[in-house]
């Protein structure tokens, strides 16, 4: 069971000795015993917990029909912005935030969303310059819950993750609903509203072996390179994140009214990328993480619509997404790529469709939105040009009453990146810039701070 300390340990045998102990998971869901008696705040008067979560979408939008004219809270929702609508009053929009690239090359649907997720424009292609802002969040925050984030893929292809530790750590998302529930809800979940509970002779024994496992890693360490520590490192941080799982699971959670256990996955996709396929999987693992969030199954999340080269395609047509900005032409009297552009609708109609399920779900005396913050982004803003000036962003939620909604923000040109650093700062992030170069930021956008 243990790893056995060699001068030259292969990959297969330190793998192999780490995980024989299993991956365990643990249910720690929200606790409504601590709430004050209006349900407005935890019992000692402090806010309500905080979530934080991504959601991303491929290959930007069209500018002539979508970003408004108007800044503040009387803005005007434009064609391609209408399926917000119902949902204006929990989102803001952020216009004219640009991403500089510092003289490095604007590698096409690459350099928007990297620098906007890490702080830092890429030097090539594969290259991620930092960790994703998630990361950096969920180490903040991501404690005392089953998983530290979650990630997921409404494309249901196992590359598109946007959430990274660095580029040899990429946190692989969930591609199914069935699969999703099944990690969610299967035999490992503790449901925190059932009267007895008997802790898991298995998992104690688990919990002993990853001990072990970790106090062998020491000589170890003393045989490898400074690149091989840092993999290392990477691993074993994982590995004590399933410990304190572990730790948790020897524990009865307590009840947690607002956790309602789906009595199945929902409707499932079938395989592949077509747009109709790609709205069922979105909205099945929406619904499904609505629940996981109530649950507390996490606090940190990451969705994605599309990649960001959107290879989504529509019954009838063989072009994709990502073929048609580059091959039809405008159309003079809309200024648009009328096809093209329906994929975008299909897009912003998935974000409200999001926004929306966070907003109907019940949490004490508001909604789960109204104790989340979300950040929503895309790569570019044109993208048969691949255009990273005013990439359009969203965010979504209070975050318990901390940050004003309904508003449409003016960047100003400054660097997009002010944005990643507000949602850390909001977050707890202890931190006093984020970014390198001309993507530094060291403000907050005090127009969305209460």
């Amino acid at each position: 069971m243990l790893i056995r300390t060699t001068r030259n340990p292969t990959r297969r045998r330190l793998l192999k000795g780490l995980l024989r102990g299993g991956a365990v998971t643990v249910s720690l869901p929200f606790l409504d015993m601590f709430l004050n008696e209006n349900g407005s705040a935890l019992a000692a008067g402090q806010p309500l917990p905080a979530r934080f979560g991504t959601w991303f979408w491929g290959l930007g939008v069209d500018k002539e029909i979508f970003l408004p004219t108007k800044y503040g809270a009387d803005y005007e929702m434009r064609a391609q912005m209408k399926p917000l609508e119902k949902v204006r009053k929990h989102i803001n929009l952020f216009s004219n935030y640009n991403v500089f690239t510092d003289g490095k090359s604007n590698l096409c649907h690459y350099t928007g969303w990297v620098a906007l997720r890490c702080g830092s424009v890429p030097a090539s292609r594969g290259g991620l310059p930092g960790e994703s802002l998630d990361v950096t969040i969920s180490d903040a925050v991501g404690a005392g819950s089953r998983f530290r984030s979650l990630t997921l893929a409404g494309t249901g292809v196992a590359r598109d993750s946007y959430s990274f530790r660095s580029a040899d750590a990429v946190n692989p998302p969930e591609t199914s609903a069935v699969e999703f529930y099944q990690k969610m809800f299967g035999p490992e979940f503790q449901d925190p509203n059932s009267p007895t509970f008997t802790p898991d002779e298995t998992t104690m024994l688990r919990k002993s072996v990853l001990s072990g496992v970790l106090e062998e890693t020491k000589g170890l360490e003393r045989d490898l390179g400074a690149s091989d520590r840092q993999r290392l490192d990477q691993y074993f941080t994982s590995i004590r994140e399933l410990e304190g799982r572990l730790e948790l699971q020897l524990q009865k959670p307590p009840p947690a009214p607002n956790c309602v256990i789906p009595k199945t996955h929902g409707k499932e996709a079938g395989i592949g990328v077509d747009v109709e396929v790609v709205d069922v999987r979105h909205k099945a693992m929406t619904d499904l993480l609505m629940m996981a969030l109530a649950c507390n199954q996490t606090k940190v999340f990451n969705m994605v619509y599309s990649d960001s080269a959107a290879s989504l395609v529509r019954q009838g047509s063989e072009r994709t997404h990502h073929i048609l900005t580059h091959e039809e032409p405008v159309d003079p009297d809309k200024g648009i790529q009328p096809n093209a552009s329906w994929f975008v609708d299909r897009a912003i109609e998935n974000w409200a469709y999001f926004v929306e399920a966070m907003a109907n779900t019940r949490e004490g005396d508001g909604s789960l939105l109204d104790h989340s913050l979300v950040y929503a982004h895309t790569d570019c803003q044109f993208a048969k040009v691949h255009s990273l000036e005013s990439i359009p962003m969203f965010t979504a939620g209070s975050l318990n009453g901390r940050v004003r909604t309904g508003l449409h923000i003016d960047g100003k040109e400054q660097a997009a990146t002010a944005l990643g650093y507000t949602c850390q700062r909001l977050m707890g992030v202890p931190t006093s810039s984020w970014g390198t170069q001309s993507m530094q930021a060291t403000r907050e956008i005090s127009e969305m701070l209460v």
